[in-house]
């Protein structure tokens, strides 16, 4: 496993598991156990996934070392201001069933999500978080937060994927030391990414599948990632992207894929804004 190194020193790995979507309880738990047996050490989650039980279940009975594993947890937008993220984020440590967590975001950048974060760096100086950050921060919202609070956040967790790679972002985050990390990868299936003629042609000289392609091009952006899947053999092959290399003529052709819009929704779409704000009330 390849790690990266956040700006307050602590490592991650650069591949984990993420539990989005996965709602079934017990097919949860399953599925961290899972991916925790065929080698996966981060395992991302979120108080809006309602899963963390089933994750902490999962860490429990695997037997691997606390120390050796990475969790990440997301406060809701219903969550947001000081005292309510700071009591959210003690709840998920009970059902994680953890006396700290790796990594704890912003899911979304509204309500206060000024509130929240001074909650999450006194809960950073206590240390039951090792490290915080955002998610889903555009650049503009993430220097307005940098320039305003204590500790610059180690990650902001965005929409990347070949169709949507976000560079100018990534450009912003490396400007003050942020870590991108990708939820979604592939994309979800759109586009017909795992059919996608540009990332099989690359594979097919490594003899790694479209998704392997993807999961390597942002690797070796230096863009931490979490793809998800409930079955174990996806599980394995989506761990098995650190034995080739892309050149940088695959590393141009998948760039030309890039569409530069997302391939879900944009927060400055008003709509999607009222959509959001509606489930933090």
């Amino acid at each position: 496993m390849r790690y990266v190194e956040l700006n307050n020193g602590v490592k991650m790995p650069i591949l984990g598991y993420g539990v989005f979507q996965i709602n079934d309880q017990e097919e949860c738990e399953r599925c961290v156990l899972d991916a925790i047996s065929v080698g996966y050490r981060s395992i991302d989650t979120a108080q809006a996934y309602g899963n963390e039980e089933a994750v902490g279940r999962a860490i429990k009975k695997s037997g691997v070392p606390r120390e050796e594993l990475f969790i990440t947890t997301k406060v809701w937008i219903s969550n947001a201001g000081y005292e309510t993220a700071k009591k959210s984020i003690e709840e998920s440590l009970e059902k994680l069933q953890l006396d700290y967590v790796d990594l704890v975001l912003i899911h979304l950048p509204f309500n206060d999500y000024y509130g929240t974060y001074r909650a999450m760096e006194d809960l950073y100086e206590a240390g039951k978080l090792k490290a915080i950050g955002v998610s889903n921060f555009y650049p503009d919202r993430l220097m307005d937060l940098i320039q305003f609070n204590k500790v610059v956040p180690a990650v902001n967790q965005v929409e990347t994927h070949p169709f949507y790679q976000q560079k100018k972002a990534q450009e912003i985050m490396n400007k003050y030391g942020v870590q991108m990390e990708s939820w979604g990868p592939f994309a979800e299936g759109k586009n017909n990414i795992f059919s996608n003629e540009t990332l099989k042609s690359v594979g097919e000289k490594y003899n790694k599948s479209n998704a392997q392609v993807a999961l390597r091009y942002l690797i070796q952006r230096d863009i931490v990632v979490i793809p998800k899947t409930v079955n174990k053999e996806r599980m394995i092959e989506n761990m098995d992207v650190f034995n080739f290399e892309l050149t940088n003529e695959d590393m141009e052709l998948i760039a030309s894929l890039d569409q530069e819009e997302s391939s879900f929704y944009s927060l400055h779409d008003t709509s999607m804004v009222g959509f959001f704000i509606g489930l933090g009330k």
